[in-house]
């Protein structure tokens, strides 16, 4: 058994963990209990009532956020001929090919989201056990397999965040920084709520959105009343 420090004992007493706080309360105890010097990363974990064993409900997607993750994140795009001036017109410092793969293999990953044209996906492909367990292989569901170079990297750049169930049905993404106002991160976990919704497999039965909890690095998890999410 872990056992907690003092401090997360201290904060921990503040949360009653049988309670599903409304949004707004539970972002404003959570920016009360996060303790850590540094801004710490704010989660949100959303039990869905999902199968992921069957395949159509394997829930998966992405959205904006309309306050961004308080990160800056670093791109490279695999593209070639107009799409890879405009990628570098973006902004990303690192585009290419053969020799953008190349350098992976080698044990270059000092990036955070991959994106490449449909022309592109053979070379891509081959780094599938690199980039694949990290979570970084480019999906057209997420948007990251495009011919429209330029609005996938604004969009990583301005702030968007994946969300994917896991074994267990639930789903985890971050939502923001614990410096964030209170209402910044109400507003992004919204943003990923309604995202989650949309993202409904028709064959799902039952209810839907089960459990929501939130907390930040090395805090203590806040149930969120999950009834006003529902429609």
């Amino acid at each position: 058994m872990t056992t907690r420090g003092k401090k997360y004992r201290l904060v921990a007493e503040r949360v009653d963990r049988n309670k599903q706080y409304p949004l707004d309360e539970a972002v404003a105890l959570l920016k009360e209990v996060s303790y850590t010097k540094f801004d710490g990363t704010v989660d949100l974990a959303i039990n869905l009532g999902v199968d992921p064993r069957h395949a159509d409900q394997n829930v998966r997607g992405t959205t904006p956020l309309p306050h961004g993750l308080g990160k800056t994140v670093r791109i490279i795009v695999f593209a070639k001929g107009d799409a890879a001036i405009q990628a570098t017109a973006a902004g990303v410092e690192h585009v290419g090919g053969d020799d953008l793969a190349s350098k992976i293999t080698g044990g270059w990953l000092e990036f955070d989201q991959v994106v490449a044209t449909p022309d592109m996906m053979g070379v891509v492909g081959k780094l599938g056990r690199v980039l694949g367990p990290r979570g970084l292989m480019p999906n057209p569901k997420l948007g990251t397999v495009t011919f429209e170079v330029t609005k996938a990297i604004n969009e990583l750049k301005a702030g968007r965040t994946e969300f994917r169930v896991d074994k267990a049905g639930i789903a985890h993404c971050p939502v923001g920084k614990a410096a964030f106002p209170a209402d910044k991160l109400a507003a992004n976990i919204r943003a990923v709520l309604e995202a989650v919704l949309r993202a409904k497999p028709s064959t799902a039965k039952g209810m839907y959105l089960k459990k929501i909890s939130v907390s930040s690095t090395m805090s203590p998890g806040i149930k969120i009343d999950p009834a006003p999410f529902r429609g």
